[in-house]
């Protein structure tokens, strides 16, 4: 099958299943960690495709229940985007001598010691397939969403033309809204975004003060997150509310 002929098909296949899709020739993830690069991911790797779909502005507008609507949007939305990657692998390697390995949405993860790390990086590889840009938050903003999008991909063998890389800064000139807000203090004083410091801060779950006390428990920290620690709750998104690209029709 012809790779633009391909490409069409996937598109018209995600349109009514996910709110945005790029395509990011596996070329451009020549900075990429080696055990987190798409050829460990799919043998033959060529392309990566990445799609998302955006919560709700709504929830970060919520009154009283914001925290408790994005938690249960973020969780709802991990199982609908690995649902949606599964088909499309299965519609990639119908169309011929293809293979495709979906990457998770959320878990499981890798660990290095305690922190964690997907299969493949879902912001760098929306990055490189064009669905936006990295801002001051550590966020990637996609023109229409901002950091709304969350995010899924598929890695093929299949060779499908790229989308072309947004370039621009997608933060308002010298704002720093996300960073004076912060109550973790995620920020470094030249703005450098520290993701432990805000993970810790806000990713909570009733099972870790449990089973990760002590070095044992600590030693078997991807098995627990990866499993009992999945529907993990959100204990802040400052960041999220405070940023004028989340809001609707946000076009940089």
């Amino acid at each position: 099958m012809d790779s633009s002929v391909l490409k069409e098909l996937m598109i018209h296949h995600l349109e009514n299943r996910a709110s945005a899709v790029g395509f990011a020739p596996v070329e451009r993830f020549a900075d990429a960690p080696e055990k987190h690069h798409p050829a460990v991911v799919c043998k033959g790797a060529k392309t990566v495709v990445v799609f998302g779909i955006q919560i709700p502005q709504g929830i970060l507008e919520s009154p009283s229940y914001n925290l408790h609507t994005l938690h249960r949007s973020y969780h709802t939305l991990y199982r609908r985007l690995d649902e949606i990657s599964l088909g499309l692998c299965n519609l990639i390697e119908s169309q011929g001598p293809f293979t495709a390995v979906m990457v998770p949405s959320y878990a499981p993860m890798v660990f290095h010691k305690v922190e964690p790390w997907g299969l493949l990086s879902l912001k760098h590889a929306a990055v490189l397939a064009g669905l936006g840009a990295f801002g001051r938050s550590g966020q990637v903003y996609h023109p229409t969403y901002g950091a709304r999008l969350r995010l899924a991909a598929v890695v093929t063998n299949a060779e499908i033309p790229g989308d072309p890389i947004i370039d621009k800064d997608p933060c308002p000139p010298k704002c720093r809204a996300c960073q004076m807000i912060c109550p973790a203090g995620a920020f470094e004083a030249d703005g450098t975004f520290r993701k432990m410091i805000c993970m810790a801060h806000t990713v909570k779950h009733a099972i870790y003060p449990l089973a990760l006390k002590d070095s044992d428990g600590l030693k078997h920290i991807e098995r627990v997150i990866n499993t009992a620690g999945y529907d993990y709750w959100l204990d802040c998104d400052e960041c999220l509310r405070i940023c004028p690209n989340n809001r609707q029709g946000c076009k940089y």
